[in-house]
């Protein structure tokens, strides 16, 4: 399987830049996946796809502002850190931009001395695993001198920080946003929940593995980053309760749907937590997922590749080609699709 049998068009004018005023706004695409019909429709008529006795699995992880900017030590060079995985209270796995900068041993600044690292291990990947050093809670100095990890093919600065965050994040760490989770409000979740539709929350911090390029020709030889995810008995009951009476499970993003089918035993979910490099592609078979609400995925992404798993690359690159010529808006704060 060739990574470029997984690519499409698509024009620089149509990667959303900043998110609508209206979360529910955006507009929607559904497609069959048994049958590769799609229509277009508008993210508030949501419901009108969603049935009583169906479950929407959410993930609930907030956008931690991850981004750092600081100078070396001694020569005062630039550098850029984003935080992905935390192994204990001041130690975390970065990556760093330029990265030759960090040797064992180098240490950085920022915010004029309110914060300092020091690099302790290269890891695989060129990833550098870092200790903080600062005075106070680090929560408290992140909050005040990180930024909001924007993907890079977003230039707009974004003016509210919330918008980058589903309006039910609860659990910091992530580093990057589950975007389908975006176009949902409180209100309109309520109106779902009154349908008969359950809510089963879980937690995945999103890393870069989800984003990070596929640079290998054979699919089959990409290795994923793991990620950290938490599902809880309650989530695990209410995700079986559905399978077992016939419901669909429903899930809310790529990464629910990576932790669900990460934490599925014999087509039922157990709860557990740990570390996931879940990579799905076409010959995929799903053990829980029936239906998926996902954003539109970058060219010969991992994200292209499961969507395609769900409902067949041709499928797939068909509606995507009927995206790009109406107009839709792609990636992070573009529209919706519902593969079901």
């Amino acid at each position: 399987m060739n990574t470029d049998e997984f690519d499409y068009y698509l024009p620089e004018e149509r990667i959303a830049q900043t998110p609508l005023a209206d979360r529910t706004a955006s507009r929607l695409l559904v497609l069959d996946k048994n049958t590769g019909e799609y229509t277009d429709d508008s993210f508030k008529n949501i419901k009108g796809y969603l049935k009583k006795g169906d479950c929407l699995v959410l993930n609930d992880t907030r956008v931690i502002p991850a981004r750092l900017y600081g100078v070396k030590k001694g020569s005062g060079g630039a550098i850029e850190f984003l935080l992905l995985h935390r192994y204990s209270t001041d130690e975390w796995e970065v990556a760093l931009k330029p990265g030759r900068k960090a040797k064992v041993g180098a240490e950085f600044v920022f915010g004029e001395g309110r914060l300092c690292a020091e690099v302790l291990e290269i890891l695989e990947g060129g990833n550098r695993r870092v200790r903080f050093s600062y005075d106070g809670l680090f929560e408290n100095i992140l909050e005040e001198l990180g930024e909001m990890p924007l993907p890079h093919y977003i230039k707009e600065k974004l003016q509210d920080r919330q918008r980058y965050q589903t309006v039910y994040s609860k659990y910091d760490g992530s580093a990057a946003a589950p975007t389908a989770g975006l176009h949902f409000t409180n209100e309109l979740l309520a109106e779902i929940e009154a349908m008969g539709v359950k809510l089963a929350f879980l937690t995945l911090h999103v890393g870069l593995g989800t984003f990070r390029p596929v640079k290998v020709t054979d699919v089959t030889q990409h290795k994923m980053h793991s990620e950290h995810f938490i599902v809880s008995k309650e989530a695990a009951d209410i995700i079986n309760e559905t399978k077992k009476n016939g419901g669909r499970v429903i899930c809310v993003g790529t990464t629910s749907c990576r932790t669900v089918e990460s934490a599925a035993e014999n087509g039922l979910i157990t709860p557990k937590s740990g570390e996931t490099d879940i990579f799905i592609y076409p010959g995929y078979q799903f053990k829980v997922t029936d239906a998926l609400i996902t954003n539109f995925h970058l060219p010969k992404s991992t994200l292209v590749m499961l969507v395609s798993a769900l409902a067949g690359k041709e499928n797939i690159l068909e509606a995507y080609n009927h995206a790009v010529k109406e107009g839709y808006r792609f990636f992070s704060f573009g529209d919706a699709m519902f593969i079901h």
